[in-house]
């Protein structure tokens, strides 16, 4: 039966923050003392793919160290497709970012000297020259959210909604329902799901940000949580900016293989202290694939697994730090060392069992240095923005980087722009009075399964022209199922996420087949060289409009 829409309070704020990772809480932060900010959490405030990260964030701050060292590594990582002012610009405010968690109270890990001083401690990861990524333990993910949620929940000018998922941009376009991309559009909220009372609030907003991190979920193994299913770049997309670059999804390579740890990954760092990977017969085999061997960038990495696994019949490889002593893995890595003991696997003892999961994407939503989108005061920043850093393959603990550092670029342009006049758009209320309440959920749970299969199936770390077209014959299917399903059914968090994951995929399997090339994270066996005449040209596409080759919007440093 048909369940009307509840009256709900509309709210107004200065700025809607749609995401609570390290890059939404960082913008609310730096904005408390100014102006009104909402932040919405799909689920509790600190459940989001920050909390997960266990490397760290990349600062040359070491004198031995440099930024132009840290630039070279970041550009030889992006294998040609970094923007070099992006990459330059973020280097250049690391160590700045860096001294602001120590300011908020991030307790990172240090080395003390003899004579009683300390300084920070840098562990390496693969793609660094260099010892530069500080980090808390083998949980800086955790030790940076939590001094975050502790200072958000405490500003008096931050109000929170957990449990909230955004279902839709609200921009004056379609409020007005005239228009085209090449008109003025100004985003002006969102209608958001409060998932505890099932109802469709209105959040009106002068300044919008996505902050929603990544589509990694949309991948039958990955290392996210489930929050990660595209829902920023999906609604993006929805309201007309174009997305960049989204065949560059990165594959960890090493997530720890076990029917109940799917998720649970194996940071990069125990590869930069020495750990080795191995065959299932304890031989060693990264060097003949790389001269720099386990710390080679995680697209060489990840294909190497893929090649020996595929050409053993192996269900996982090893990875072995127990040459290390066992003081040395528990003081450095004391977090992995006992989750994987709950899994039966002892660090100190001998190797545990490694497999690549989907782990970061690297493509997203267009924007210049102040994180705008082509849509005035929609902002976009951290893994759901297209920024230019990463390239073809992003180098790692730069993502942390990316977020704090394009956080601050945001609300520095925001707080200067406050005061802009700008027209009153009276947003009108989610309209549920034809939908009905679904009794058939079983079809979002078929939906799922078979969509994130086929994308590990057909778009994974090898792909071939074929497989990538069937992927895009299912995906037709499915988007034409899912947009019936979402026209007649009330809408839940399964049903936002189920449809911005399809549309995720899409978007990704057409920038794949567009690009004719192996580059990066985009290893496709019918093209497996990389053509110099695509080095700088990203694929772009555009609502209605597939378009490689166009540069992204830009604006000078």
């Amino acid at each position: 039966m048909t369940r009307p829409q509840a009256k709900v309070e509309r709210r107004a704020y200065d700025v809607l923050i749609i995401g609570s990772g390290a890059a939404g809480l960082t913008l609310a932060l730096r904005l408390a003392d100014s102006v009104r900010v909402a932040v919405l959490s799909k689920g509790p405030l600190n459940e989001g793919s920050t909390w997960y990260a266990q490397g760290g964030v990349s600062a040359a701050m070491d004198r031995q160290d440099s930024t132009d060292a840290h630039v070279a590594d970041t550009l030889s990582a992006g294998a040609g497709l970094c923007d070099p002012k992006v990459v330059q610009y973020t280097v250049a405010h690391a160590a700045a970012a860096i001294e602001w968690l120590l300011e908020l109270g991030v307790d990172f890990t240090r080395e003390t000297h003899a004579d009683g001083s300390s300084n920070l401690h840098f562990t390496r990861e693969g793609g660094h020259s260099h010892r530069r990524v500080v980090h808390a333990a083998d949980a800086t993910g955790q030790a940076i959210e939590n001094v975050l949620v502790e200072r958000v929940r405490a500003a008096r000018r931050i109000e929170v909604f957990e449990n909230h998922i955004a279902v839709d941009l609200v921009t004056t376009q379609k409020l007005t329902g005239r228009g085209t991309l090449r008109q003025p559009n100004d985003c002006r909220g969102a209608y958001v799901l409060d998932r505890a009372s099932g109802d469709v609030e209105v959040f009106e907003a002068r300044f919008v940000v996505l902050a929603t991190g990544g589509a990694s979920k949309v991948y039958l193994y990955t290392s996210n949580p489930d929050s990660a299913s595209g829902d920023g770049i999906a609604m993006a997309w929805r309201a007309g900016l174009s997305v960049a670059n989204m065949e560059f999804m990165q594959f960890h390579p090493t997530c720890l293989y076990h029917p109940d740890a799917r998720s649970f990954l194996i940071s990069e760092s125990l590869r930069g202290e020495g750990g080795k990977l191995l065959l299932p017969d304890g031989s060693e085999f990264m060097h003949r694939f790389d001269s720099r061997a386990e710390l080679a960038p995680r697209d060489v990495v990840a294909r190497a697994i893929d090649h020996e696994m595929k050409r053993l019949g192996a269900e996982c490889v090893y990875l072995d730090i127990s040459h290390k002593g066992a003081d040395f893995i528990t003081d450095h890595f004391p977090n992995i060392h006992a989750r994987c003991l709950q899994f039966g696997f002892d660090l100190t003892r001998g190797p545990i069992p490694v497999v690549p999961a989907a782990h970061y994407t690297c493509g997203g939503v267009t924007t210049d240095l102040d994180a705008r989108t082509a849509i005035t005061g929609l902002y976009a920043i951290g893994e759901v923005a297209f920024t230019g850093l990463h390239g073809a393959n992003r180098m790692a603990s730069n993502s942390l980087l990316e977020c704090l550092v394009f956080a601050r670029a945001a609300a520095t342009h925001i707080a200067a722009h406050l005061r802009q006049p700008r027209a009153d758009y009276a947003i009108p209320p989610w309209d549920a009075s034809r939908v009905t309440d679904s009794d058939e959920e079983v079809v979002i749970t078929h939906n799922w399964h078979e969509l994130r299969r086929f994308m590990w199936d057909y778009v994974g770390i090898v792909r071939t022209t074929k497989r990538l077209q069937r992927a895009r014959h299912r995906i037709d299917l499915l988007l034409g199922e899912i947009e019936e399903y979402y026209s007649n059914f009330k809408v839940t968090g399964n049903l936002i996420e189920m449809r911005n994951l399809a549309l995720v995929a899409d978007l990704t399997i057409r920038c794949a087949l567009l690009r004719k090339e192996s580059r990066g994270l985009h290893h496709i066996l019918d093209y497996p060289q990389t053509d110099p005449k695509l080095n700088g040209v990203n694929t772009i596409l555009e609502p209605g409009i597939d378009a490689p080759g166009r540069a992204p919007m830009r604006t000078a440093v």
